[in-house]
Formats: C-alpha cells, sequence, structure tokens
C-alpha cells in the first residue's frame, strides 16, 4: 500500500484461506492505521515500510510530537489486534461501523475453516477513501473463498487462482504482484525497477513475469540451517537468466496477467468475457452487479470442467505450484528475468528450528517428484518444449531429492567398512587417490566460489554443506520414501504449513548459533544413526592408526568420516552435552544407538561371510 507509486493505480487482494473473522478484524485495524502511516512514510521519506520493521530498528528516528504520535496509534492497533485475538472473538465495543457488523454475521455456527461460503470485502475503496492529507487510499479487498468438504482444495495455488479471477472482475490491472504472507516491501521502488523491463518493447511480447530473489530478515551471523538458499534463489537464476530465465520461487514475483491465459501467440478466450485480461472494468467495486460476479468467480464450484489449474491461472498437480507453473509457462513459450537489486526488494522469515526447516524442505521435495515423474517431466516434455538446457535446469530441481542416495551411501559405507578394517578406496600411495582427491576438492571448491561471489562468508559456506549433508539424510531421503509409497498406494501425504510462530527461547538459541531438535521426530533418526556410526567409525580408525597398524588403505575413508564427523558436531552436542529444550530428544538417542549397532553386527557378518566365500 505504502509503494511510490500512483494509489489510485495500486489494489490490493488478501487471500485468508483459513476464513478467519479475527484475520479480518485486523485488516480493518490495520487499514485504519494506515490513513495516518502512509502520509507519514511519505512526508519523512522512509524505506522501512512496514511499520513493524521501523518501529524495531536501529535506524535514528525523529524525534518529534508526529514520531510520537504515530507509533502511540501503531501500539494501539496491535493491542486491539492481540486482545481481539485472546478473547478469539470479534466483540462490539471494536465494531462502530454497521455495514462492518454486518460482515461479521456471516460467521456463523456452520461456518468451518474447510467448509464456508465464500466472504469478500472492500475494505478501502480508492474511489472515496482518503487519507488524513486528503490523498485517494488504494483498494484494499479481503478475499476468503468459497470452500466444500466434497470440493477438492488446490491449497496456495487455487486461492491464487481465485484472487486471480476476483481480481479480474473487481479491477483486472495488467500487472501482478505475489507475496507471502510472511513477506513484506522492503523497498518503495520497487514497482518502478519492475516497470523498466514489461516496458520494454524488446521484451513486452514474450515477458511473463519478473522473479526477485527471496531474501530474509533474522537470519542469525552464521545461518547455521542455510535459510537463504543462495544456490536455489540467487545463485542459479542468475545461470537461467541467460536462457528463458528463472522459475517463479513462490513470492516476490511480478507477473503480466496475460501470461496466465495461455501461450504468447494464442488469443486469450476465457469462459467468461470479465476474465479476459484485455476486458476494461467500468463498473465500481461495490457495485451489485461486480461483487455478484466477483462471489460467483470464487465459489468453490466454479472451475468444474473449466481449464483453470491445467491450461490457465497458477497450475495444480504438485506441492510446488510456483515451480510447476513457471515450468508449464516456459513450456508455452513464455520468459522470465531475473531482479536482483543491492537493496533487497522483499524480506521474510525464516523457521528458526531444525525441524520446521527439513520438514518445509521435504515438502518441497515431494512436491518437485510429483513433477518429474508426471507426464510433463521435464527430461521428456520440457526438453522437447524448452529445450535441453532449460529442461536440464528444471530437471536439476525436479530430481534433486534424489541426492540422499550418495549423500546416505557415503555417510555408512566407507564408516562401517572403516570400522571392520576392510578397504574400499585406493591406497595413499596409488595414483586413483588424487583423482578421489580431486574430485572432492573440485566440487566443494566450486561450491565455495559461488558462496563467496554473491556475499556469503567461509562460516555461511560451511554451514550452507553441512546442511546439505543433512537435507540428504532428513528431508531428501524420507521425501523420495513417501514418493515412494504414496505412488505404490501404500501412503499419503498431508501439505502442512511451516510454523514460523516465534518462542523467546528458540529465538535466544537461534541467535547464539545453537541448532534446535527438540521434536522426536523420525527424520532425526538417520541423521543421528549416521552421527553414531561416523563417531565411533573415526575414533576407531585413529585407534588403529596409533597403534601401529597398517592403516595406508583406509585413508580416504578416515579423512572422509573425520569430514562428517566436524559436519555433525551440533548433533554431538544435542546428544550428549546439552540439557535445554532444544536437545536431541531421548527416545531419538536410543532409537538411533539400537539402529547403530544392528547396522554395525549386520555388517560385519556380511563382510565376514564374504571373506568366507573368496577364500573357498
Amino acid at each position: 500500500m505504502a509503494y511510490d507509486y500512483p494509489t489510485e493505480k495500486i489494489s490490493i487482494y488478501v487471500s485468508d484461506d483459513g476464513g478467519s473473522v479475527l484475520t479480518l478484524f485486523a485488516f480493518m485495524v490495520a487499514a485504519k492505521f494506515a490513513r495516518h502511516w502512509l502520509p507519514f512514510c511519505r512526508e519523512h521519506n522512509i524505506m522501512e515500510r512496514s511499520p513493524h520493521v521501523y518501529f524495531c530498528s536501529n535506524y535514528q528516528h525523529p524525534s518529534s510530537p508526529h514520531f510520537d504520535k504515530i507509533k502511540m496509534m501503531y501500539e494501539d492497533m496491535k493491542v486491539k489486534v492481540e486482545h481481539v485475538i485472546d478473547k478469539d472473538e470479534v466483540t462490539d465495543e471494536y465494531i462502530t461501523d454497521h455495514q462492518q457488523r454486518q460482515v461479521f454475521t456471516k460467521w456463523t455456527k456452520s461456518f468451518t475453516r474447510m467448509d464456508h461460503p465464500t466472504v469478500i470485502q472492500i475494505i478501502l475503496d480508492k474511489s472515496h477513501d482518503k487519507d488524513i492529507s486528503g490523498r485517494l487510499m488504494p483498494n484494499l479487498i479481503y478475499v476468503s473463498r468459497g470452500k466444500s468438504k466434497t470440493s477438492p482444495h488446490h491449497f496456495k495455488a487455487g486461492a491464487l487462482n481465485v484472487l486471480l479471477r476476483v481480481s479480474a472482475v473487481m479491477t483486472n490491472a495488467p500487472i501482478i504482484l505475489t507475496q507471502d504472507c510472511d513477506m513484506y516491501s522492503n523497498d518503495p521502488q520497487t514497482p518502478l525497477r519492475m516497470l523498466c523491463y514489461l516496458s520494454d518493447p524488446a521484451l513486452k511480447s514474450s515477458l511473463a513475469f519478473i522473479q526477485f530473489p527471496q531474501r530474509f530478515h533474522g537470519v542469525n551471523k552464521d545461518d547455521i540451517y542455510d535459510n537463504e538458499y543462495k544456490l536455489p534463489f540467487e545463485i542459479n537464476p542468475m545461470g537461467l537468466d541467460g536462457l528463458k530465465g528463472p522459475n517463479y520461487v513462490g513470492s516476490g514475483c511480478f507477473f503480466r496477467r496475460r501470461a496466465l491465459f495461455g501461450d504468447p501467440s494464442t488469443p486469450v478466450a476465457p469462459e467468461i468475457p470479465e476474465l479476459s485480461p484485455e476486458h476494461v472494468v467500468n463498473k465500481p467495486i461495490r457495485s451489485q452487479e461486480t461483487l455478484s460476479l466477483a462471489h460467483h468467480v470464487a465459489s468453490c464450484n466454479y472451475e468444474n470442467e473449466t481449464k483453470w489449474g491445467s491450461k490457465t491461472g497458477f497450475r495444480y498437480g504438485s506441492l510446488v505450484e510456483d515451480f510447476y507453473t513457471s515450468y508449464r509457462l516456459h513450456c508455452e513459450g513464455w520468459k522470465s528475468l531475473f531482479c536482483n537489486p543491492e537493496r533487497a526488494a522483499f524480506l521474510g522469515n525464516v523457521p528458526i528450528t531444525l525441524f520446521d526447516g527439513v520438514n518445509q524442505c521435504k515438502r518441497w521435495c515431494i512436491g518437485l517428484f510429483e513433477v518429474a515423474f508426471s507426464k510433463y517431466s521435464p527430461l521428456t516434455f520440457g526438453s522437447q518444449y524448452m529445450g535441453l538446457l532449460m529442461s536440464l535446469g528444471y530437471s536439476h530441481y525436479a530430481f534433486c531429492s534424489f541426492w540422499c542416495i550418495p549423500v546416505t551411501f557415503y555417510s555408512f559405507l566407507p564408516q562401517l567398512t572403516l570400522l571392520n578394517q576392510v578397504s574400499i578406496f585406493p591406497k595413499i600411495s596409488e595414483p586413483w587417490f588424487f583423482l578421489y582427491v580431486f574430485l572432492f576438492l573440485g566440487s566443494y571448491g566450486q561450491n565455495f566460489l559461488d558462496i563467496i561471489l554473491v556475499g556469503g562468508t567461509v562460516r555461511r559456506w560451511w554451514n550452507a554443506q553441512r546442511m546439505w549433508m543433512i537435507r540428504g539424510l532428513t528431508c531428501n531421503l524420507f521425501a523420495s520414501i513417501e514418493y515412494l509409497l504414496r505412488s505404490l498406494g501404500i501412503s499419503t501425504y498431508d501439505f502442512c504449513l511451516t510454523s514460523k510462530v516465534v518462542d523467546d527461547e528458540q529465538s535466544k538459541r537461534y541467535g547464539q548459533g545453537i541448532f534446535e531438535f527438540g521434536v522426536p521426530s523420525p527424520l532425526f533418526v538417520p541423521l543421528t544413526v549416521a552421527a553414531i556410526i561416523n563417531l565411533f567409525s573415526f575414533l576407531s580408525g585413529l585407534t588403529g592408526f596409533f597403534s601401529g597398524n597398517n592403516m595406508e588403505g583406509l585413508g580416504l575413508q578416515m579423512i572422509l568420516t573425520g569430514f562428517i564427523v566436524l559436519n555433525y558436531l551440533p548433533v554431538y552436542g544435542a546428544i550428549a552435552l546439552r540439557n535445554d529444550a532444544g536437545k536431541m530428544p531421548t527416545q531419538i538417542i536410543i532409537i538411533s544407538t539400537f539402529v547403530s549397532v544392528a547396522l554395525y553386527y549386520a555388517s560385519s557378518l556380511c563382510l565376514w561371510s564374504n571373506n568366507d566365500s573368496s577364500k573357498h
């Protein structure tokens, strides 16, 4: 709402997929505060236009009665919202407008999160709502799409398609910004940067969207969980920018509305004229005709027997609807651009526990598998319609969970054979030894340069490669198993959101760079087993080395095991050295210990039986 852009040209549509009366109330209160906040930002040329960020920042704030007044208003707004949330209802003391009271009556006893009618509420109308300086406010419209227990729910993609249709009926702007609820705009000049590309005549006919990198605030000094995802969010998009462009990452992306209605060369033919990107809206957004049509296109059964989700709008068929949508757009002939200004255009929250981080990644991996093994697989369909290089770029993401296979082998096989004094790598004196060392150093060296060249540090690189190993044994491994089981009809999985709720103790440990486990999740069992086996394998190798045994043939295994032990230092601390709530749960330690012992004895039996067979 506070962009440096003509407010009469901005309309904000907020999707509340849970249909919460508390959320609607919060937006109404925020809209009242915005009447004072927007002129304040313009008057003082403020860059941090999220009020929470501005008032919590360490910048020198103006010392004036105006500043004190606006801060007091903000605190009063927060108190109102928090009070309503604590009471879990919107009481009459906070509702002074009869029209607002009528809206809240829609929340009846039969209204549930997964079964409710469409709710569309115009909170601000740019035709007459003004701020305290007399300037028109942008449209602010609350949308909760209709849901029914009998109708399919396509989660985020379905909610985005409802916003796409509702906005087409009410305002139909040619450019759309999608932004997650846990992210905020960090640069009021962002629309002007975007228009430099979308207004270019050389790009206009084929440019579908402009993706800004996902950046985050509140990341601790060394980014212990690799929450910044430098490779997929910043490094790889720069490479794809030289082809058809980067993929859509779900937030911080400006779309050309026309791109969501078919390929560049085919005329648009939506099921009703009002949904066409070329349609000019000439009716007020509060008119009965406009509101009736908006409710109609947001109903739960509207998409039945239409092309929505398959050839129109944001695409269904994967938990990672953002990746899948951009993939299909690129296959249709559209292009995209990566815009990475020095000042972050958008900033968001990050998970501050390891469980939330790997659980979020597991959901992504399952969604990527859904694309990889669909009829639109990047290896087959993609290479035919996008070319080899672009299809390989998408395949790199789609099949990324298969990293769990080499990571699992390298986390267990050399260690178990080292415990049994069996060599599987070349000796130090053999020429092949140097090939292994070259490949190891070359791979990690390239990754190190990639991170450093985009502004990372040595510690952040170390944590990024550590998390690559941890994800291989947690989210990548479990996503592969879950997808396989579901494909066989044995198991199913549900879409679950990543928790961004802030706990004071967790925040303190995260700020100190301490890994947070705490949750007794099966995700941590393979990780803990690998940590135990690697530690005892390395100690066994050191004992053999110092006792004078011939360890030459086991040199590479010792190096690899020692490297993994260094990576797993936070796991050892969580197992044995901590007493806080973020330590490794006792049941995970017990289960992992039994599994480790079983693996050791199984490997010993297998290796001894092979030795006996070779002797015979």
